[in-house]
């Protein structure tokens, strides 16, 4: 099975904790970040395959985040998979994630079923 470099970024830490218990068997290095400014500054030090990316934020948000990336990045990091991820209803943040700039989308609670689904789909 081929293992990717990932980035989560989500503000709280058991949610990190339990993707990255979830991301073992296909993550081959994992970085976090609690917000989208980190991540940002990960993703310019570091090679990066996929991207696990919590909407609701301080600082900057998923959704500005992914914005950013999508638009002010160099190629290919302006290209890479951005999963989104909600524990609420994802039309109360936009009508299609995809216009929002995310390959896809996970809603909680998350499985490794799921996780791995989305990274097979978006790579």
């Amino acid at each position: 099975m081929e293992k990717y470099n990932v980035l989560i970024v989500d503000d709280i830490l058991m949610n990190r904790v339990l993707l990255k218990e979830l991301l073992f068997d296909v993550a081959n290095e994992i970085k976090e970040a609690k917000n989208g400014l980190e991540a940002l500054d990960i993703l310019k030090a570091n090679s990066i395959d996929i991207i696990l990316m919590d909407i609701e934020m301080p600082k900057m948000n998923g959704l500005e985040t992914t914005k950013y990336i999508r638009t002010k990045l160099p190629h290919p990091q302006n290209n890479l998979p951005i999963i989104a991820l909600t524990a609420h209803n994802p039309n109360d943040f936009f009508e299609d994630f995809s216009e929002a700039g995310f390959n896809d989308l996970l809603t909680k609670p998350y499985s490794f079923e799921k996780i791995k689904k989305a990274i097979d789909s978006a790579l």
